[in-house]
């Protein structure tokens, strides 16, 4: 008797797991913001490449570093550090890096009459930007979900039309950080 009882829950329990495999997963995508960092230092290379043969910037002692999520520009005066404001743009262009993603932060004063500015390389979508993004998905009255997940956005909805109704509401939006539209799953 013992046998037939195992069996039929064995049954059971395989049925039940073949069940929650045929069920659809529900469609999602993720909202994220994110750098490649690569593709980051090729530009700050190309960039210093040129520093260092352009006529302007002969004998200036311009650089640019990065660490982690931060770059250093130290600029000899104001006019410099502004053409090397548009040389990162236009490197970081050439790069498909979208310089939106650059946070820059007031010069200060550096030893030697020189002027030092960081750049802080903005990445994951903060709590005010998440706020932000599920008022207004929630507000626009589709029948999706929002959750917020460490700095990401996952948007969850039955209906893979919703989902993509819902990316266009946030690309309608003006917001200052380059957003990317991750694992859309159906």
């Amino acid at each position: 008797m013992r046998s037939k009882t195992c069996v039929s829950i064995c049954r059971r329990a395989i049925s039940g797991r073949n069940d929650l495999s045929r069920r659809a997963a529900v469609p999602s995508f993720d909202i994220v913001s994110r750098i490649d960092l690569a593709e980051v230092d090729n530009a700050l290379a190309g960039m210093t490449r040129e520093i260092g043969t352009r006529f302007d910037f002969k004998g200036s002692k311009c650089t640019i570093e990065r660490q982690e999520g931060m770059l250093t520009l130290l600029a000899d005066d104001e006019l410099k550090l502004k053409q090397m404001h548009e040389l990162l743009r236009g490197h970081l262009a050439r790069r498909k890096v979208d310089s939106a993603a650059l946070d820059y932060k007031p010069p200060e004063k550096a030893s030697g009459n020189r002027l030092r500015q960081t750049i802080v390389l903005r990445q994951g979508v903060d709590a005010n930007l998440a706020r932000q993004l599920i008022r207004e998905i929630k507000d626009s009255k589709l029948k999706v979900q929002v959750s917020i997940q460490g700095d990401e956005v996952r948007v969850t909805g039955k209906k893979r039309d919703d989902l993509q109704a819902a990316i266009a509401i946030v690309r309608g939006l003006k917001i200052d950080q380059p957003l990317q539209y991750l694992n859309f799953r159906e």
